[in-house]
């Protein structure tokens, strides 16, 4: 990433800013994820964090030269904290430093796990336009109120076994109707960490922001680009299902 969004401040989360630097047209959100009960710093050396640094450098890559920045975010601690929703928190924080940055430009938000949660929950800011949700920690109750008008994309392996793939279903199928779209892709054989067919997680995610931030901005990005690499089904169809 090209650089820190302003020096942060103790306590603070951290933001490094890639892509576009003048002439933004619209900002992608990175989100990492973490665990359920945490107040330890999150560090630079984390896992979490670092498994998200591909997915924003390919969005940089790809977006840059047509107006693209990308925001990857480094929560404050490593926790979502109950009712604290720390994580959150540190989205919404972002995301006001998005509108301050470029006032009604479109945002689209990526993450994993917590952060994919954190997505979920944060769409509901009037600049986003498109969330990409992987292996996301939903829970049977989690609200879809937040993606309506929203085009949402939930990726999960079918053997995750640290967040539910039955409950990530359940949350697109009760989307329909409140999202603009909803498409829930079922990873054959992949856990949590995205390990399995790696590319396959980088290329769909990905592909799917890009697609909608230049049809948002009538942006030229190569057409190779835009294609997913597995197709994509509306929830509640039959699963779409990659290797």
């Amino acid at each position: 990433m090209a650089g820190i969004a302003g020096p942060p401040r103790d306590g603070e989360p951290v933001v490094r800013v890639g892509g576009a630097r003048a002439g933004v047209r619209g900002v992608a959100l990175v989100l990492h994820g973490g665990r359920a009960q945490s107040v330890d710093a999150v560090r630079r050396r984390h896992l979490s964090p670092l498994r998200m640094r591909p997915f924003a450098a390919r969005l940089a890559g790809q977006g840059a030269q047509h107006g693209l920045a990308v925001w990857a975010l480094r929560n404050r601690v490593r926790g979502w904290n109950g009712a604290e929703q720390s994580a959150l928190q540190d989205a919404r924080w972002a995301l006001g430093r998005i509108a301050a940055a470029h006032p009604a430009v479109p945002v689209y938000l990526l993450g994993h796990s917590m952060g994919g949660l954190t997505a979920l929950y944060a769409a509901g800011h009037p600049q986003v336009r498109a969330v990409a949700a992987l292996a996301p920690w939903l829970e049977s109750s989690s609200p879809v109120e937040p993606v309506r008008g929203r085009s949402v994309l939930v990726m999960h392996g079918d053997v995750d076994r640290w967040t539910s793939p039955t409950a990530s279903l359940s949350f697109a199928r009760r989307a329909q109707g409140v999202a603009r779209d909803v498409h829930y892709v079922r990873m054959l054989g992949a856990g949590h960490f995205m390990v399995r067919t790696l590319p396959v997680w980088h290329g769909m995610s990905t592909s799917f922001l890009l697609r909608h931030f230049a049809e948002d901005t009538d942006a030229a990005l190569d057409a190779r680009v835009l294609e997913p690499s597995a197709p994509l089904y509306r929830a509640p169809d039959p699963l779409g299902i990659t290797a």
